[in-house]
């Protein structure tokens, strides 16, 4: 019987595996593979950008990332382009730009020892008894049952957990988020914000990485996601922008809350924390920050009194909800042509990029 099992190694169940690790029976299952570094691993979109949220996380827990999670460049700015207003301005914004598989293997070595870890395991299922739940989840091909006091959903925007314990609960608004990656020779040295309503009512962006140029949307799911896509593309090397030979494509579900009600953490035997539970900023798709900060706050109600961790978990999250609410009410003023078109063009906050 174990205290706690956690679905995802990513970082919020590294987070919260690190901070219970050693105090509680736990046991991890993650479907990739971070023994050895492999392509396979390689299937979570992300731009691989630390925001200033994530950041702080980071200082909180009081660490330090290795350089060898690093890229370059490192990024100081966003380049804003409204393909909608015709319109572009320079943000002063600073973020940590990072191999995100590297990131997420970093985490995952953190954990205690004490922490039974299994990778190459995909959760199948669970049952609830009078004593505990029974998960399912199959290993190299083979099927494997484990008991335990809590089940915990850290597997992402498509979360099985949330789909089997919580399904008739609504989800969050679901995208498909694109990204192709491009070898490249050019010196772009900021982080590209799109905002096009002919291509998606969320946004796109443009990011360089160590010799390549990534370029992404997240798109709302319907028969034309991969014409929009092209479009993008098509737009962005009109603008100017250089980029010929493909690398390779990487696709992902994402979750946008435009409210709260969707947001779920669970009850006294299914936690949810991450993406799973609907932790994601509305307005940029930021979940690092969400992820490792509902990992903290259900790890400080687990400790504070187990057989109530379910009430301290919800009370905790509290402040994140209004960060959500907070990030919504943002919306305008990002999503709305014409309130992106007025504030844009005050250049509050904007700066001239100096031409030597």
């Amino acid at each position: 019987m174990y205290d706690i099992i956690i679905v995802g190694a990513g970082p919020a169940g590294a987070t919260l595996a690190r901070l219970i690790g050693k105090d509680y029976k736990v046991l991890v299952l993650e479907k990739r593979d971070f023994k050895e570094r492999h392509e396979y691993n390689r299937e979570k979109c992300c731009g691989g950008l630390i925001a200033p949220d994530a950041q702080l996380m980071l200082a909180r827990f009081g660490l330090g990332m290795p350089k060898s999670i690093l890229v370059n460049p490192q990024l100081f700015a966003v380049r804003v382009i409204d393909f909608d207003n015709f319109n572009e301005s320079y943000y002063q914004r600073n973020y940590i730009n990072i191999d995100r598989e590297a990131f997420d293997r970093w985490l995952v070595s953190l954990i205690p020892l004490e922490v039974n870890i299994l990778y190459n395991c995909l959760y199948k299922s669970y049952e609830e008894s009078e004593d505990g739940v029974t998960v399912k989840f199959i290993q190299n091909g083979r099927e494997y049952r484990e008991k335990t006091r809590i089940l915990v959903g850290a597997d992402g925007a498509l979360s099985r957990v949330r789909r089997q314990c919580f399904g008739k609960l609504p989800l969050p608004n679901l995208y498909i988020s694109i990204q192709e990656w491009f070898k490249t020779n050019g010196n772009l040295n900021y982080y590209g914000a799109i905002f096009d309503r002919e291509i998606t009512d969320f946004y796109s962006w443009i990011i360089p990485k160590e010799g390549h140029l990534i370029i992404g949307s997240a798109l709302r799911i319907d028969n034309n996601v991969h014409k929009k896509f092209e479009l993008l593309k098509k737009k962005i090397k009109d603008k100017g922008f250089a980029f010929e030979e493909k690398v390779r494509t990487e696709g992902a579900h994402i979750l946008r809350p435009t409210s709260i009600y969707p947001v779920y953490t669970g009850n006294n035997r299914v936690a949810l924390i991450g993406e799973a539970g609907g932790f994601i900023s509305p307005s940029s798709a930021e979940g690092l920050s969400y992820a490792m900060r509902s990992g903290l706050e259900l790890s400080k109600a687990i400790k504070e009194d187990f057989n109530r961790y379910d009430i301290l978990y919800k009370t905790n999250t509290k402040s994140l909800l209004w960060n959500i609410r907070i990030k919504n009410m943002k919306l305008p003023a990002m999503y709305n042509k014409h309130l992106r078109k007025f504030i844009m063009k005050t250049r509050v906050l904007s700066f001239k990029v100096e031409d030597f």
